[in-house]
């Protein structure tokens, strides 16, 4: 039997040394792709907010076509997946994880 997921996506900022948790973006999606599309979106606003070094891992995530099937499958086998981009003062954690089954 084919199990299929809902998908639950966040953004949250993580401040400073204390690392206070600011939720800065959330989205139901109810496939992969839709969540894959979500996080991509995400990924972008927070890189354009970033100065050009630290941002620099988004945009080679952004364009890693490989990483993204690897992330529909991880997500299709009802794993989670995250991206973590950080500057001086924030580490930021984009993140989709399966919320249970759509049947």
């Amino acid at each position: 039997m084919l199990t299929l997921f809902n998908y639950w996506c966040e953004a949250v900022a993580h401040v400073g040394e204390s690392g206070s948790a600011h939720l800065l973006s959330t989205q139901p999606a109810s496939t992969p792709r839709l969540a894959l599309r979500w996080l991509r979106g995400r990924v972008r606003d927070v890189a354009d907010q970033l100065d050009s070094a630290p941002a620099r891992p988004a945009s080679h995530w952004l364009d890693d076509q490989v990483e993204h099937e690897r992330a529909l499958s991880a997500l299709a086998a009802g794993e989670t997946y995250a991206f973590i981009l950080a500057d001086d003062t924030t580490r930021y954690v984009l993140s989709v994880r399966p919320i249970g089954t759509a049947r």
